[in-house]
């Protein structure tokens, strides 16, 4: 199976356990790998035959926009299943969401959850 990758997809969001971060937000980033068939689009050379991933950028940077999670975990899995719901040609995701500056005391890294899901029947 082919797979189209999206790196670096920055969002600003609201999802976190702290109440200020549902209230002052902070940046995400979101990397994602879709699974599907771009055999008749390398042939065609038409966007109708693969994925329009301007699409699937919107979608995630929405979602993050406008979610107002306790969990990174929830983000993440909804972003997976709303991408397989939306997309019908994707028929497996690879999800990674990222909190670069997450709130922890004498922490300088970044928080990083990866989900992959499979469109039931495949």
């Amino acid at each position: 199976m082919d797979c189209i990758h999206l790196t670096g997809i920055r969002c600003y969001g609201y999802t976190g356990y702290l109440a200020e971060e549902q209230v002052l937000g902070q940046w995400f980033e979101v990397d994602v790998k879709l699974w599907l068939d771009i055999s008749t689009a390398a042939k065609t050379d038409a966007i109708k035959d693969t994925l329009d991933y301007r699409s699937v950028i919107s979608l995630i940077q929405n979602l993050v926009k406008t979610s107002k999670f306790a969990l990174l975990e929830r983000l993440v899995g909804t972003i997976a299943d709303a991408i397989l719901q939306e997309c019908d040609r994707v028929t497996q995701v690879q999800l990674t969401v990222s909190k670069p500056a997450a709130p922890i005391p004498d922490f300088g890294g970044k928080i990083s959850i990866e989900v992959t899901r499979t469109k039931p029947g495949f």
